[in-house]
């Protein structure tokens, strides 16, 4: 969505389904905070953590390029949580709302957005 301020200034604003989930993420994300005697900081950094994905196997042919894509962050979280005496159910509910991020991002890369 654009907006125009001035003559030849605009705001470019993501798409509104994007908006509004960014909007219910942070939400989220603050409530769990509150629920918690955790800082809010640790709950984002296990959200982000989870969001990361990474290509594991590549393959380029002549008739195209395949990369298998995983998501590594959440994968790396849920093994320190399960391994760690600090686990608290926030922290695993940002994980997954961060797994829910990546596997978007995965369908995008799939896709070929």
């Amino acid at each position: 969505m654009e907006i125009e301020l001035f003559e030849e200034s605009y705001l470019l604003l993501p798409p509104f389904y994007i908006t509004v989930i960014t909007v219910i993420i942070i939400y989220l994300l603050v409530r769990w905070k509150k629920q918690s005697e955790i800082s809010g900081l640790k709950i984002f950094l296990y959200f982000l953590i989870s969001t990361h994905i990474t290509p594991i196997y590549s393959h380029g042919s002549q008739d195209g390029y395949f990369q298998l894509w995983v998501p590594l962050g959440f994968i790396l979280i849920s093994l320190y949580l399960f391994r760690s005496e600090k686990y608290h159910p926030s922290k695993m509910k940002a994980s997954l709302l961060g797994l829910l991020i990546a596997i978007y991002q995965m369908i995008q890369q799939y896709i070929g957005w």
